[in-house]
């Protein structure tokens, strides 16, 4: 796999438009913020021949040109796509952004992929959010290896790490995760730390040197081997188990000399079924270097043992209306079925769709049927469109070197597109089909702007529509109650990155202001009062009275009104005009400005004029009714209560409890979950919430997640709801 020779493959590192599904490999690099993916994959790119000792393309610019928010920011986050090739094989490295709140793209990425790369640091280990990920893979069987970064770091083991890497990612058989080459160590510097400078391949026992800046292999000295006979033969135990030879198994157990080809072969399986998941180091080129450490044996791996598109299956296919479709996988000539995985906005070219081919050819200027379903609640209407292809590319940093089709497998740009968001399939005119979106977190942080002058105004609708349309992960909210405009985020830096694309996009300038929860008020106990709307004032007057008993009624009982009048004191007719003004009044509320609900409002009596009175007089009376009867009564305010369900690693069910006690939570019950998790369940007030998911990624070191839903209104405490209305008065 990795132990083969390599000639520099010069040109042939360009990626090209694969010709057949078998000679892609899509694999997406998977760790925290700071473990070193994007510098991997930029090694990976040397090597293969897709960059220059610099760094550059030949057409210009790095492959690290991404986006300005990126420089910016000094982290990655969005997908980045960077197309190499490696012995003929089209390799798509997609780098995801490591930090949490930029999840969302990972997900992307984990779709366009058929297999992944779980880079971690050496100094830093593996953390709680990546064994979430490692997880969601397992689930649906995704191949995976691990990669061992910062071997340079002062206190670096490569044999700690393993042991890591097996605890955290093993599960029940450790022997599931382990190394393929074993680190060689230099000469120890000033500061005691001896330098990687190789590795030594446990199968073919050779050892690879990267000291020189190339790579060179050599047959290691005979006194290193004994060193590694010990972690060979485990590594051979732990192929042939996970490779289910039995054949093998058996004449290794009788004593027999496992062939090294046959090794490399059950090893392939084994990675590529998800069973065994190899554990690599890698570290990128030293200066003047055409080659980083580690760097052709992962090519190698990725080409050897990770699955073909066509191995990996298709996602659900339905007709538009729902009905199943059975596709070949990864067929050329079958219909066409392609899923954007990433949309983003280019100054220059407009809208550009980043796509995934999982059946079919996909030609430029064809036109194609854009379906979006599903999404709904998330400001993404439903729609079914057809649209002509632009260009088509493959991209490389900021370059896009154009393409005359895609195949099946592949991944690449379309220009243009002006109604495809993410998440949305593209499939032929005459055969529309959808896929079963990917599972995609909920944004659960609020933040409310405004537009920050008139201009930004005009311009504001339209940038928030193309905000969330190349972002699902976002939902935009409306919210009538309040009349602000939410945009919901899944964190901070979530956040921060949608405010700048704003700006710096779309030209629009917003002004975050504080996010009201949707408020109730309700009467507290019983009252009275009296409408009376008389004038004079020549021609026809307005002449209305009516007089009104208000009760509380059970929460959910919303506005109910009752005609009690007798004797004809208010004439039929405009009874229903004293109820249309009640409730208009209930609506804009009797106290603090916030809808009225859960009372019971009695017509009991009133007066009227045989010229004066009218419909829009009653009207008026209705609503001075329910004011005066209002300001004799005590007015409760009423909050909404979320029901939240956390789930949290066993070793933070103490925490978050205590934490939710202490935002006027109730606490219903637990339920143990899989994975060493428990389900936490509790009732909590939302003004209580509203920076709940940055609040519990601190406190449970981003290994937990929760989602909410509205229950009910319930009355505010006393001296919160008096708090509330002096942050009003004050605002």
């Amino acid at each position: 796999m990795g132990d083969k020779a390599h000639a520099h493959p010069g040109a042939a590192g360009r990626a090209r438009a694969a010709d057949h599904p078998t000679s892609v490999r899509n694999v997406v690099l998977v760790g925290p913020s700071g473990s070193g993916k994007t510098t991997l994959v930029e090694a990976l790119a040397l090597t293969a021949g897709a960059v220059n000792r610099a760094g550059r393309v030949e057409d210009g610019g790095t492959v690290s040109d991404y986006d300005a928010i990126e420089h910016r920011q000094q982290r990655s986050v969005q997908l980045s796509l960077v197309p190499v090739e490696w012995d003929g094989i089209k390799i798509n490295l997609l780098d995801t952004p490591g930090y949490a709140d930029f999840v969302g793209e990972l997900r992307a990425g984990l779709r366009a992929a058929d297999a992944a790369l779980f880079v971690v640091s050496a100094s830093d280990g593996v953390d709680g959010s990546t064994r979430v990920v490692w997880d969601e893979c397992a689930a649906v069987g995704m191949p995976r290896a691990i990669i061992v970064t910062h071997l340079e770091a002062a206190r670096a083991d490569f044999t700690e790490m393993t042991r890591v890497c097996a605890e955290a990612f093993g599960g029940d058989d450790p022997d599931a995760v382990l190394p393929l080459y074993l680190p060689l160590h230099g000469p120890e510097g000033p500061d005691g730390h001896a330098p990687v400078t190789g590795l030594i391949g446990l199968l073919t026992q050779k050892l690879f040197d990267y000291s020189s800046g190339e790579r060179e292999e050599h047959e290691p000295d005979p006194d290193r081997l004994p060193l590694i006979e010990e972690a060979r033969a485990r590594l051979i135990e732990g192929i042939i188990a996970e490779s289910e030879d039995e054949t093998l198994m058996d004449r290794y157990l009788g004593g027999e000399p496992c062939d090294v080809k046959t090794l490399i072969e059950d090893l392939e399986k084994a990675v590529a079924r998800g069973a065994f998941f190899p554990v690599l180091a890698a570290a990128p080129a030293a200066e003047g270097a055409r080659r980083g450490l580690g760097t052709v044996e992962l090519l190698g791996l990725i080409t050897g043992g990770f699955p073909t598109p066509p191995e990996h299956g298709t996602p659900r296919v339905t007709s538009i209306d729902g009905t199943p479709r059975e596709l070949d996988p990864c067929d050329p000539d079958a219909p066409l079925v392609a899923e954007v995985v990433k949309t983003s906005s280019d100054p220059y070219v407009g809208r550009i769709s980043l796509v995934r081919l999982f059946s079919g050819t996909l030609r430029a200027d064809q036109t194609v049927h854009v379906s979006g379903h599903g999404l709904a609640d998330r400001g993404h209407e439903d729609h079914d469109v057809d649209e002509r292809i632009g260009a088509l590319s493959t991209p490389f940093g900021k370059q896009q070197r154009p393409v005359s089709h895609v195949i099946a497998g592949d991944l690449a740009c379309v220009a243009k597109l002006g109604r495809a968001e993410t998440g949305d399939t593209l499939s032929a005119k005459d055969d529309p089909l959808l896929m079963e979106p990917w599972e995609m977190p909920d944004p659960l942080l609020p933040l409310a702007i405004r537009a920050h002058s008139k201009p930004d105004e005009d311009k504001l609708s339209q940038g928030l529509a193309r905000l969330v349309a190349e972002d699902p992960t976002m939902r935009l909210e409306h919210n009538q109650d309040t009349h602000q405009v939410v945009l919901w985020c899944l964190g901070e830096a979530h956040a921060d990155v949608a405010l700048e694309r704003l700006r710096s996009r779309y030209g629009v300038q917003v002004d975050v202001v504080p996010h009201r929860v949707p408020l109730r008020e309700t009467f507290g106990g019983r009252a009275s009062g009296r409408g009376r709307h008389v004038k004079q004032s020549g021609g026809h007057g307005q002449f209305a009275i009516c007089e009104i008993d208000v009760e509380p009624l059970p929460g959910g009982s919303g506005i109910e009104f009752v005609d009690r009048v007798v004797g004809g004191a208010v004439p039929r007719q405009f009874i229903p005009s004293v109820e249309k003004g009640v409730r208009a009044q209930a609506a804009k509320g009797v106290a603090a400005g916030h809808p009225l609900i859960d009372v019971r409002v009695t017509l009991r009596d009133g007066k009227a004029h045989s010229v004066d009175s009218s419909d829009a007089a009653f009207q008026t009376a209705g609503a001075l009714a329910l004011r005066e009867a209002a300001a004799d009564a005590r007015i409760n305010l009423l909050e909404p209560v979320a029901a939240v369900s956390v789930l949290v690693g066993d070793d933070y069910v103490g925490p978050v409890m205590s934490d939710l006690s202490g935002r006027r939570g109730r606490v219903l019950g637990t339920e143990q979950s899989a994975g060493g998790r428990t389900l936490v369940r509790a009732e909590v007030p939302e003004i209580e919430i509203g920076r709940y998911s940055v609040d519990l990624r601190a406190l449970s070191h981003g290994t937990a997640r929760f989602s909410r839903r509205y229950v009910r209104h319930e009355p505010m405490p006393a001296q919160v709801a008096e708090r509330v209305r002096e942050e009003a008065v004050g605002s």
